[in-house]
């Protein structure tokens, strides 16, 4: 069976730090590109960041970089997103995705398998 599960989301002050794990079954995640998307109440999803192990690319929204960074552990099938430097407006549901062919997409909808998503939640 083919299943995404996030995990790692809570609650934490502005500056504060998170790591989000997306485990993989039923899958290789170096065969797929893996997306990080947010969404949070009355606004557009986003998509956050982005990481192929296929073609060694990673990506990441203006708005996040230099603060998060996504990484593959292959050998747990696992992909991370460590999130630095926290502010209320990350403050979101965060799902992960597998597309394939293993490119990084902008839309969500192109993307193959989604997973439940985790809240993460920043105060001021």
């Amino acid at each position: 069976e083919v299943q995404l599960v996030e995990s790692g989301g809570g609650l934490v002050q502005a500056g504060g730090s998170l790591r989000l794990s997306c485990a993989a079954s039923g899958f290789a995640v170096d065969d797929y590109a893996i997306g990080w998307f947010r969404q949070a109440p009355g606004k557009e999803r986003e998509g956050v960041s982005c990481i192929s192990s296929y073609d060694s690319v990673t990506r990441y929204a203006d708005s996040v970089k230099g603060r998060f960074t996504i990484s593959s552990d292959n050998a747990k099938n696992t992909v991370y997103l460590q999130m630095d430097s926290l502010k209320p407006e990350d403050t979101a549901v965060y799902v992960c995705a597998a597309h394939r062919p293993p490119y990084c997409s902008r839309s969500y909808e192109s993307y193959n398998y989604w997973g439940q998503g985790t809240q993460v939640t920043v105060s001021s």
